[in-house]
């Protein structure tokens, strides 16, 4: 399940400038929180409307994280008339809607698991961490990726964004 936060965080690092080490961890740890979040709230969503949450999550998911995408491309194919720098940090409502759109997954996997016999929050929790580890990680690989491409790296998070929107819809509408 973190693979697609793991994805989005090579975007967000990559549109940095030089983040440090404590923005990739603050950024591990919005998106780990969101991550172990929202299989406890699918879990209760499990207790009540399946077919609801199953039908509509990877449409959710696409739209959040295609609109995130084309307002990054947008932003990065503005002409700066001063040349700024790309910004050392993301706000956190940006990262907290990004956060919740890759993790539209794990509110599904949190209504399967509302059907089986299984400590919700030990789940969660090992959502969580393991998602902060790899986001963590994937801002830092983001660091050296926006340092090679330069000015353009906000255009390339956006696209990543939005294929990583892509290929949720993608695995959910194939396995149907």
């Amino acid at each position: 399940m973190s693979t697609d936060a793991f994805a989005a965080a090579i975007g967000k690092g990559a549109s940095l400038h030089k983040p440090r080490f404590t923005e990739a961890l603050r950024t591990g740890l919005i998106f780990g929180a969101i991550e172990a979040i929202t299989p406890i709230i699918g879990w209760f969503i499990g207790q009540a409307a399946v077919s609801f949450a199953e039908e509509w999550d990877h449409w959710i998911a696409f739209t959040l994280l295609v609109l995130l995408g084309i307002h990054m491309i947008y932003n990065g194919l503005q002409e700066d008339e001063e040349e700024q720098e790309r910004s050392g940090q993301h706000s956190f409502w940006v990262l907290a809607v990004t956060a919740f759109a890759t993790s539209i997954d794990a509110l599904a996997v949190g209504v399967g698991l509302a059907f089986v016999d299984v400590n919700i929050l030990v789940a969660a929790a090992a959502i969580g961490v393991a998602t902060a580890v790899m986001v963590t990680l994937g801002v830092m690989l983001g660091r050296v990726l926006g340092t090679v491409v330069g000015k353009r790296a906000e255009i390339i998070g956006g696209v990543v964004l939005m294929l990583v929107g892509a290929g949720i819809l993608f695995e959910h509408l194939s396995a149907v």
